[in-house]
């Protein structure tokens, strides 16, 4: 019982980590274009 009190902050910690990089990501415009590369250079010859 006593290993909740370390698992379940250290998972809060991981989850909140998780959630700042997601929201880090989608602000530095990582997920805006996921297509034109692939067809770029497919289309590059």
């Amino acid at each position: 019982m006593s290993v909740l009190f370390v698992v379940v902050p250290l998972a809060l910690l991981l989850a909140g980590g998780m959630v700042w990089a997601f929201l880090w990501a989608v602000r530095r415009g990582q997920f805006d274009d996921v297509e034109t590369p692939a067809h770029r250079m497919i289309n590059d010859d």
